[in-house]
């Protein structure tokens, strides 16, 4: 009786799913969800590559670096090539590199929720891709504020991280006026998985540049790359689809009428009191906050940590540092899937699906990321359980990531600023506290930091799977009374 009755509240939920369906081959909202995953690609290159170029910026007879000296014995590397070192080198201590590797998180956490609601009132578009166009055009000048000192440098990267702010919160409102419900697992994995995909290229492919070119080519070609992604931005997407331009009568049907009973009618009315005091939202923001400091702590120092620890060249490190990346792409991508169809085939209730991958996308990972704390010097168990542990956080993109989107859609742009405000924090103090763990380089004190990132992912799986909701609230839907 529970299923059929399960059974029957979807069917009565998302009949406008079952009435009209459109083709996902060249449909419109699969269009949005590449070219937004190509987006994401730009923002998180555009993010981590100083993490490999920090590695060949710094000058190694008198920085703290350990650039020719790592706890574990050094791997060996084919020589560089002679033209390669035109760059200037720097002599930063290992604080002043914390300060520089977080300091794109305080630009960032500005934007998040001003973010959200801009593109709920005026429409994502061009929030976004202005957005990301200002942290492309920074990016091109970190050259030149590098040279000017490390203050320049951190002011470009916190105006970088203002102008990446407001991605996430953007899409995310587009994503509420674009993804069926029982395609939101599906489009939004496959957005967002440019995330991952662009930390998967950004690493090797820095490494490579840094070891043929020099460090600064790093950021003249993902700046290029970013310039290419803004104007295909500008002339393919529309906030809607009642304003795309080229969108079949047929999906444009389709997709408003399964989101009919969801979206609030007005754009003006917000009830912050109510959502600021939303039990299921506060349970997204410490899961968010949680696997955050262990994903931004990775993020920005596993290059370090492969360089001063493992003994990893410039050239293995970016596509070792990699590794993790490409697993929690291939994961998250994968878990969208299968979480659509426990959801639309399976009639698993949405609340489910969300903390079962939640679980495994928090606590998978502290697990094994303590393990990688005790391999020492053994290289190859290093990488497997660093790897392991990344991977297993993409099942986490169809847990609470895009849990904003079950409970209040037409809010969900705020909803995610309001989170990844929370979120960024970690990034802000992660690297700045790991490195002021971890001035000695030595593995007892990495071990500390790998410990107390597992600790904080633990604590945020468990509070989500207490409090978490997967359906809309009741104040996420707002109706005009009539006297």
């Amino acid at each position: 009786n529970e299923l059929a009755a399960s059974y029957f509240i979807n069917v009565m939920l998302y009949m406008p799913f079952f009435v009209c369906t459109a083709p996902v081959l060249c449909s419109s909202r699969y269009g949005l969800a590449i070219l937004s995953c190509y987006g994401f690609f730009v923002a998180y290159a555009l993010r981590v590559n100083l993490s490999v170029a920090m590695v060949d910026m710094l000058n190694s007879s008198s920085s703290s670096s350990g650039a020719n000296d790592s706890v574990c014995p050094r791997h060996s590397s084919p020589a560089r090539p002679k033209h390669n070192h035109t760059a200037s080198v720097y002599d930063w201590d290992s604080e002043t590199q914390g300060w520089i590797l977080g300091s794109f998180f305080y630009g960032y956490i500005i934007t998040q929720i001003p973010g959200g609601y801009l593109a709920r009132k005026y429409g994502a578009k061009w929030l976004l891709g202005f957005g990301i166009l200002g942290t492309v055009i920074f990016t091109l000048l970190t050259p030149v504020a590098a040279d000017l000192g490390a203050g320049y440098l951190i002011a470009v990267r916190v105006l970088e991280g203002i102008g990446e702010g407001v991605t996430f919160p953007a899409m995310h409102a587009m994503w509420a006026s674009w993804a069926p419900p029982l395609e939101r697992s599906r489009l939004l994995t496959i957005s967002y998985a440019g995330a991952q995909l662009g930390t998967v290229v950004a690493l090797p492919l820095s490494g490579q540049i840094c070891f043929y070119l020099d460090w600064t080519y790093v950021f003249y070609i993902f700046g290029a790359v970013g310039l290419l992604w803004f104007i295909l931005w500008v002339f393919l997407v529309s906030n809607s689809p009642s304003s795309h331009r080229r969108i079949s009568e047929t999906e444009r049907t389709y997709i408003t009428a399964s989101l009919q009973n969801e979206l609030s009618p007005t754009s003006d009315y917000i009830p912050w009191t109510s959502i600021l005091t939303s039990v299921p939202l506060w349970a997204i923001v410490v899961a968010h906050f949680s696997y955050n400091w262990t994903f931004y702590t990775l993020l920005t120092l596993l290059p370090t940590y492969m360089n001063d620890i493992l003994g990893f060249s410039i050239k293995q490190n970016g596509m070792l540092s990699a590794l993790p990346y490409l697993g929690c792409w291939l994961l998250s991508m994968g878990g969208g899937q299968l979480a659509d169809y426990l959801r639309e085939t399976c009639l698993f209730r949405t609340v489910i699906v969300r903390k079962a991958f939640t679980i495994i996308g928090m606590m998978g990972p502290a697990v094994f990321l303590v393990a990688a704390g005790y391999t020492n010097c053994n290289y190859i168990m290093a990488i497997i359980f660093l790897t392991v542990s990344s991977s297993l956080g993409g099942f986490s993109a169809s847990g609470f990531n895009i849990n904003h989107l079950d409970i209040a859609p037409s809010y969900a742009g705020i909803l995610l600023g309001i989170t990844n405000s929370f979120a960024t924090i970690p990034g802000m103090v992660g690297p700045v506290i790991a490195r002021s763990l971890t001035k000695s380089n030595t593995i007892l004190e990495w071990r500390t930091v790998f410990f107390i990132s597992a600790g904080i992912n633990l604590f945020g799986a468990l509070f989500y799977t207490l409090f978490g909701k997967g359906t809309v609230q009741p104040w996420a839907v707002h109706r005009v009374h009539i006297q």
